[in-house]
């Protein structure tokens, strides 16, 4: 029997079946995705030598993940990822925690997260699901469509020295190993284009489309989805200043079922229609507007008709921007890159829940 003012086991079970009929998206996800098909990779990614007698055994790895699926979910730091598993009934059923259970605290987290970066285990958690993604019939196919997006990092406070110092691949000489953890001398700047929007009470047709240019620090993600599913099946990531098109070999998939790859301007090279051509790719990348010449008509509608296509990435990088809150706390790019990775990986959770 509970004591006055502690919660007996149907109180609990009762605020359990408030949350579901509440539609809990959490216990959606956990009835979709089978989260123990990543333990071997895990483990793997994980092993270490022996471990000395005495000391609390390390927490279970799959639990360690479904948290980092918290972070990505939520936008969450690792103080705050403590903090909520604590107080939230949903990420404490997620997670498998009793409610007068041990939680890993902010500190274990991080080291978690950084034995992944080690590891380099991310790229294998990817195709791991993929797989399983595979396995359930859900093929690539339709073609792919390409783009990417700058995923925003804390802004740096450098002096004019110590960026030249950075962008030369030096350390800043009165730089401490203290201050040198806090920096991350990886991310970069990049300046976003974007159409300014028309006045209200404007004639839209009278008011001439102005470019506003925002720069923008931090990384970038780039990915690849299938036109079918929307789902992503090759990404990269890269600081902010890196270019789109370099990265188009490396995201091309060849399981498409299809041979038509999408995608706007910033990939249209020579080089990337060669690499296509020989690749037995149909290029429907958008066709650019010479110097100081209108876009003939003709291409005009056949970019538009591309758009159509196209605008389908869009929406992804608006679930992870608007609904997950991606950002990168984590200081260069190899954190960077889990970070960004987890992010592709459990949207992926999300497109099939």
């Amino acid at each position: 029997m509970a004591m006055a003012g502690q919660p007996g086991f149907f109180d609990l079970s009762d605020r359990y079946e408030a949350l579901s009929a509440a539609c809990d998206p959490l216990e959606r996800l956990a009835a979709v995705v089978d989260f123990e098909l990543f333990r071997g990779s895990l483990v793997a990614a994980l092993r270490r030598g022996p471990r000395n007698k005495g000391g609390r055994p390390p927490f279970d790895p799959v639990l360690m993940f479904k948290i980092l699926v918290l972070q990505a979910l939520y936008s969450l730091s690792d103080e705050a990822t403590e903090l909520q598993i604590k107080d939230r009934l949903s990420f404490q059923r997620f997670l498998g925690v009793e409610l007068e259970g041990t939680v890993p605290d902010a500190t274990t987290v991080w080291l978690f997260r950084e034995r992944l970066v080690k590891a380099k285990a991310i790229d294998r958690l990817f195709a791991r699901f993929d797989a399983v993604l595979k396995d359930r019939g859900y093929l690539a196919m339709g073609g792919q469509i390409i783009d990417a997006t700058v995923v925003p990092a804390p802004k740096q406070r450098n002096t004019q020295e110590e960026k030249i110092a950075i962008k030369e691949g030096r350390i800043p000489e009165e730089w401490k190993p203290a201050k040198i953890r806090q920096k991350d001398r990886d991310a970069r700047w990049s300046i976003k284009y974007t159409k300014a929007k028309v006045r209200e009470g404007a004639d839209p047709k009278a008011a001439k489309p102005v470019d506003l240019a925002i720069p923008m620090f931090g990384y970038k993600n780039h990915i690849g989805i299938d036109r079918v599913h929307g789902l992503i099946r090759t990404w990269d990531a890269s600081a902010a200043n890196a270019h789109d098109g370099a990265r188009l070999p490396d995201l091309i998939s060849k399981e498409n079922t299809a041979s038509g790859v999408w995608a706007d301007t910033a990939y249209r090279s020579k080089k990337n229609e060669a690499f296509l051509a020989r690749g037995m790719f149909t290029s429907n990348i958008h066709q650019k507007r010479l110097p100081r010449r209108p876009l003939p008509e003709r291409i005009a509608r056949a970019n538009a008709k591309r758009s159509k296509v196209r605008a389908a990435v869009e929406h992804v990088f608006a679930g992870q921007k608007h609904r997950m809150g991606l950002v990168v706390r984590t200081v260069g790019i190899a954190s960077a890159r889990i970070k960004i990775g987890m992010a592709n990986l459990v949207y992926n959770f999300q497109r099939l829940a």
